[in-house]
C-alpha cells in the first residue's frame, strides 16, 4: 500500500511523540534510498511540549532557517505563544522581562555588543544564518565568553546566571556542541564575502600563520606537527589575514601542522578570490616566500608586499655585485631616520599562462636594505657559533663519541665539514668550510623586500612591512586572554564552528585593543583587559514584567564610552536633562536644564 503523499503546499505535520517519559513535538521527513528506492525515514524533534499543549522550541527549531520554521504545521489547539518570544519573531517596541527577578553583570558585555554593531560582524552573522538572530547571540556569546572570563565553555552556562549575555537561553555543553556541528564551510565563506565587503579598495592586509596544539588524536588536521615550545602534542596550523589599517581580522583558515607557510599560500590566494578580496595589497614574510608564489603572485595579478630571503639566486646576484667594502656598500643611499642603506632594482618576471600565454610581471621590484649595526651584531653572532661548534667537535673527537644522524648533523655543525668512520660513526676530524663562513660574512647586514603592482620607493615598502609586526601581538593575544593555545575539541563538525566562533571573537577582541592603544585609554588602563574590568560592574537588573534597567556610567566608564565613541543610555548618563514641562511662549525655546546647572 502506497503511504500519503506529501501535501501540495509543502507542509509538514507536527505531531506528538511519546519517548522515556517525554512529549517531543516531532515530524517524520524521508528520503529515497538512492539503491533500493524506498523511503527511509528519520524522526526530527522541534522542541518539547506540556501537558497544556504548550510548545517549548528546543535548539533544533532555534537553530532552523526561517523556510524550515515555515513549513511545520502545528495543530490549532496548541499554544504557540513561547516561539513569538524569540528574537526575531518578535516585532519593534520595549518587551516586557518575562523570566525571574534578577540583577546580572553587564558593562564589558554591552561595551562588546556595541563593538559588534561598530565592527558590522552582527549583522554580517544575521545574513549568514538568514535572519536568525537566536543563532547570532549564542555566537556572540560564546565567542566573547572566554575573553571576558579566561574560562572554557564547561562554565559558560553558569556565568550566564550572573551576567546578562546576548543568548537568552542557558547554553549547556551538549547546546555548544550542537550550535558548533550547525556552523558549515558554506558559513564560514559567506561570512568571508560579507567582511570582504567592508574593506575598501587597496587595504594593506598581513598573513601569517601560528601553531595551535590539540588535545585530542581524532582530527585529521593534528596527526602532524612539531610544536614549537616542545608540548608533547600535536598541532595545527591556523592562518589569519588582519588589515593593516583598521587592525582587524578579515579570513582565517586551519592547514595540517605538517605544512609550510610557503605551500599554504597557493590555497589561501584561492580562498580570497572566491571570497572576493580583489583589490587587497597582501603583506608576508620569509616563510611564504618561494618561486612558485611569485609566479602566483603574478598570475593572479596579486598586489603584494613580500619579504624574501637573501640566499635566493635573485637577491644574492645583487649583493654579490657590492663587492668588498668597509663601512657601506657602493651604489646604496641612506635613510636618516632609519639609518639604513638601501636600494631598489625593477625586476622583469615573465610568466606562462594557461593556454601558452605571457602574463607580464606588474612594476615587480626587490629592495635591498643593509644594516651596520645589525651587520656587527650578526658577525659577532658567528664568531661564537664557529667557536662553540668547533669546541664540542675536539670533545667528541677525545671522547670518541658516535655522531647522530647526518641530517642532524649538518645543522648541528653547519660550518664544518666533518669526516667520520662510515661504519662506526665515530669522528675523525674536521676542517671550516670556508665557503659558507665566506657566504654568511657576505651576507650579513642585509634582508630583502620585493613588492608587486605597487608604486612604493624602497623605505615606503619598508615602513609598510613593519606595520605587520602588530600581528604578531594579536596571535598572542589569541592564546593568552582568549583562552585559545590549544583546541578542545574532537570532531571535524565542532572543530569548524569552533574556528568561526573564534574568529568573531578575534575580531571583538582586536578592536578593543586597537581602541586602547590609539586613545587616551591607554593611559588610563595597563592593558585592553583592564578597559573590560572597568565596565563590569554595571548592571542590567530586571524585573517580572518590566524592562530592563541599566545601572549608571560613572567615572571612567564615561571616558571608556567617549574614546569609543559609544552613546552612553540616555537613563545612564552622569548629566541629567530636566523633563519639566515649560509654558508655551513666543520667541527661542529655552534650553533643557540638566542637573549640573542647579
Amino acid at each position: 500500500m502506497a503511504g500519503r503523499p506529501p501535501r501540495s503546499d509543502g507542509k509538514i505535520q507536527v505531531s506528538i511523540h511519546n519517548n522515556n517519559g517525554y512529549r517531543y513535538a516531532s515530524t517524520q521527513p524521508y528520503v529515497l534510498d538512492p539503491e533500493t528506492g524506498r523511503k527511509v525515514y528519520r524522526r526530527v524533534h522541534w522542541g518539547l511540549v506540556d501537558g497544556n499543549l504548550k510548545f517549548i522550541p528546543g535548539t533544533t527549531f532555534i537553530y532552523a532557517s526561517p523556510e524550515e520554521r515555515d513549513r511545520l504545521e502545528f495543530s490549532s489547539d496548541w499554544d504557540l505563544s513561547e516561539i513569538r518570544k524569540l528574537s526575531d519573531q518578535r516585532g519593534a517596541g520595549r518587551p516586557a522581562y518575562e523570566g525571574d527577578d534578577v540583577n546580572r553583570l553587564y558593562g564589558d558585555i554591552w561595551l562588546l555588543e556595541q563593538v559588534a554593531k561598530a565592527t558590522g560582524i552582527r549583522q554580517d552573522l544575521e545574513k549568514v544564518f538568514e535572519g536568525n538572530k537566536e543563532m547570532a547571540d549564542d555566537i556572540l556569546t560564546l565567542a566573547i565568553f572566554p575573553y571576558l572570563t579566561q574560562y572554557t565553555y564547561n562554565r559558560v552556562a553558569r556565568w550566564q546566571r550572573i551576567a546578562r549575555s546576548p543568548s537568552k537561553r542557558e547554553l549547556t555543553p551538549a547546546d555548544i556542541t550542537r550550535l558548533t556541528q550547525r556552523i558549515t564551510e558554506h558559513h564560514r565563506l559567506e561570512l568571508l564575502r560579507l567582511r570582504s565587503a567592508r574593506l575598501t579598495k587597496d587595504e594593506v592586509c598581513a598573513v601569517d600563520s601560528t601553531s595551535r596544539s590539540a588535545y585530542g588524536r581524532s582530527l585529521a588536521d593534528i596527526r602532524w606537527g612539531k610544536n614549537k615550545d616542545s608540548i608533547p602534542l600535536a598541532q595545527t596550523v591556523e592562518v589569519v589575514v588582519y588589515t593593516l589599517s583598521s587592525h582587524l581580522p578579515v579570513y582565517y583558515r586551519t592547514f595540517p601542522g605538517n605544512i609550510p607557510d610557503s605551500r599554504s599560500l597557493q590555497t589561501i590566494l584561492t580562498d580570497l578570490q572566491q571570497a572576493g578580496f580583489d583589490d587587497i595589497i597582501l603583506v608576508t614574510d620569509r616563510g611564504y616566500e618561494s618561486l612558485r608564489n611569485l609566479e602566483s603572485y603574478i598570475a593572479k595579478g596579486q598586489a603584494m608586499i613580500m619579504c624574501t630571503k637573501v640566499q635566493q639566486k635573485h637577491v644574492l646576484e645583487k649583493i654579490l655585485a657590492f663587492g668588498e667594502f668597509n663601512s657601506r656598500p657602493e651604489g646604496m643611499e641612506i635613510d636618516r631616520d632609519t639609518r639604513l642603506y638601501y636600494r631598489q632594482y625593477d625586476i622583469v618576471h615573465d610568466v606562462e599562462g594557461n593556454g601558452g600565454s605571457t602574463r607580464r610581471s606588474d612594476r615587480l621590484r626587490l629592495n635591498i636594505y643593509f644594516d651596520s649595526t645589525r651587520r656587527s651584531e650578526e658577525l659577532v653572532s658567528l664568531e661564537i657559533d664557529l667557536m662553540t661548534q668547533r669546541e664540542a667537535l675536539d670533545e667528541m673527537i677525545s671522547g670518541k663519541a658516535v655522531l647522530d644522524d647526518d641530517i642532524t648533523l649538518k645543522k648541528a655543525y653547519c660550518y664544518y665539514e666533518i669526516s667520520y668512520d662510515q661504519a662506526t660513526r665515530i669522528i675523525l676530524s674536521y676542517t671550516e668550510n670556508e665557503k659558507r663562513i665566506a657566504k654568511a660574512k657576505r651576507l650579513s647586514g642585509f634582508f630583502a623586500i620585493m613588492t608587486h603592482k605597487l608604486d612604493l620607493s624602497a623605505m615606503e615598502t619598508f615602513r609598510t612591512y613593519r606595520l605587520r609586526d602588530e600581528q604578531e601581538k594579536y596571535f598572542q593575544q589569541m592564546k593568552s586572554q582568549m583562552v585559545c593555545d590549544k583546541q578542545r575539541n574532537w570532531s571535524e563538525e565542532g572543530k569548524t564552528g569552533r574556528l568561526f566562533i573564534l574568529f568573531v571573537g578575534l575580531i571583538l577582541s582586536s578592536y578593543i585593543r586597537h581602541v586602547w592603544k590609539t586613545t587616551v585609554l591607554k593611559d588610563l588602563f595597563s592593558s585592553s583587559l583592564e578597559v573590560l574590568d572597568e565596565m563590569r560592574t554595571i548592571r542590567c537588573i530586571e524585573h517580572t514584567g518590566k524592562a530592563k534597567f541599566i545601572t549608571p556610567f560613572i567615572g571612567a566608564q564615561t571616558d571608556i564610552c567617549k574614546a569609543f565613541q559609544f552613546p552612553i543610555p540616555p537613563e545612564c548618563a552622569p548629566d541629567y536633562a530636566s523633563k519639566q514641562k515649560p509654558p508655551k511662549r513666543r520667541g527661542r525655546p529655552k534650553r533643557k536644564t540638566i542637573e549640573r546647572d542647579l
